[in-house]
């Protein structure tokens, strides 16, 4: 017996209100947006600035004791991770130690990395500190501009992908969804308060890419169904497109969403940040594929005259058979 999230066909209608869906997801963007622009976001070491901290011993490394024994300084924003090398000794144990930028100071001084390494040889007292990195406001904020282009030109090229492999309205859509998933992340991380570092950006860029799996999937059911039913409304055409590619959208959401889970329980506080941002990523990507592309798509209508410019029939632009 097979199991199956969605029954093998079903008949739903997505669009009886598109104009609540694009309405409910326009505010989410707008609450997201002044969530942004009231509080911020709680940005990490990599764009606020600090000093990263490699230390060995040889005692195995207690993240937690660590933690315990740098928090009595109070410090701020403080990250442990140990470090796994196949090529280090036995006793060989590497952690690094992220500690952000005290107030006033370009970077922690060296009366501050002396207190860190007293009071951590309380707990491995052994333990060496085998180089101090600092990165200072000035990198910092050019790593905050570096991580906006990155994710506008990944958008952007989506935005072209699309434009050439089917028609302007499908790209807008796809786009329009992106940048609703985007905004949205960015929003729950600006109200929720969780700290916001390189690997959220790579959790972004990664949400753009899924979402636009989900979406791509769905326009090239469109595109096929719209020369199928070349007499029928767009909004019907749109509904069994959804609904013959809507198994296979649960399906995937479903179980990516229980390795992030997984992830998220057991991964530990280091990519707890990036899993949650997936998780919520998922979320919103899958919403968006139907209720913020296709309505886009249903608002901005698609031209349905390519029997006239094609004897073929071929939905889409001269650029549609581009492979994937």
């Amino acid at each position: 017996m097979r199991l199956k999230l969605v029954p093998s066909e079903t008949n739903w209608d997505f669009f009886a209100r598109p104009t609540l869906w694009l309405g409910l997801s326009g505010v989410l963007m707008v609450l997201a947006f002044v969530s942004f622009m009231i509080q911020g976001l709680n940005f990490g070491i990599d764009f606020r600035g600090g000093t990263t901290i490699r230390t060995e011993s040889a005692q195995p490394v207690d993240v937690a004791a660590y933690r315990t024994a740098i928090d009595t300084l109070e410090l701020g924003d403080v990250t442990i991770t140990e470090v796994f090398d196949p090529t280090f000794d036995a006793d060989q144990n590497v952690a690094m130690i992220r500690i952000q930028a005290q107030e006033g100071e370009e970077a922690v001084t060296g009366d501050l990395i002396d207190a860190v390494l007293a009071t951590l040889q309380g707990v491995a007292p052994d333990i060496q500190f085998t180089s101090v990195e600092s990165v200072g406001p000035k990198v910092s904020g050019e790593l905050i501009t570096t991580a906006v282009i990155a994710v506008v030109l990944a958008i952007g090229a989506v935005l072209i992908y699309i434009w050439l492999r089917f028609e302007w309205q499908f790209a807008l859509g796809a786009v329009a969804a992106l940048v609703h998933d985007v905004l949205l992340t960015i929003g729950i991380f600006s109200e929720l308060q969780i700290r916001f570092d390189l690997a959220i950006i790579a959790a972004l860029l990664t949400i753009v890419g899924y979402s636009l799996n989900d979406t791509v999937v769905v326009f090239d059911r469109v595109r096929e169904n719209l020369r199928k039913y070349k007499k029928r409304p767009l909004k019907e055409v749109l509904n069994i497109s959804i609904n013959e590619t809507l198994s296979r959208t649960v399906m995937t959401s479903v179980t990516t969403l229980l390795a992030l889970i997984a992830l998220f329980v057991l991964g530990g506080d280091v990519i707890r940040g990036f899993v949650f941002a997936m998780i919520w990523g998922v979320i919103v990507g899958t919403y968006s594929s139907i209720f913020v592309a296709s309505a886009m798509l249903l608002w901005l209508g698609v031209k349905r005259d390519w029997s006239k410019q094609d004897p073929g029939g071929a939905a889409g632009t001269q650029f549609a058979n581009i492979d994937a």
